[in-house]
């Protein structure tokens, strides 16, 4: 896969407002109602990340939910960062 360049990203930054960029990585933390939401929630992300076979790393914290996403791969950030973060985000 191919790297974006800084330009590529900040333009999809745009498309993602709930997801920052770290460095080589963006990222979001999601709070839901309680661990059992987090669970179901990170349950469908599961789900959206093994369609796209692109996988976040993930952090629960009884409520919230930290993903980080990356193309270690490719070494930096790539379109299929950016997919998969659009997919979850219309999660809710």
């Amino acid at each position: 896969m191919k790297l974006l360049t800084e330009d590529e990203i900040a333009g999809r930054l745009g498309g993602v407002p709930s997801w920052e960029r770290q460095d080589s990585s963006i990222a979001t933390t999601v709070t839901r109602k309680d661990f059992r939401d987090a669970m179901l929630f990170t349950g469908a992300v599961a789900y959206l990340a093994e369609q796209a076979n692109h996988h976040p790393d993930v952090l629960i914290q009884w409520n919230k939910v930290t993903l980080t996403l990356s193309t270690h791969s490719a070494g930096g950030l790539t379109a299929a960062d950016f997919d998969l973060a659009g997919k979850i985000s219309a999660l809710g």
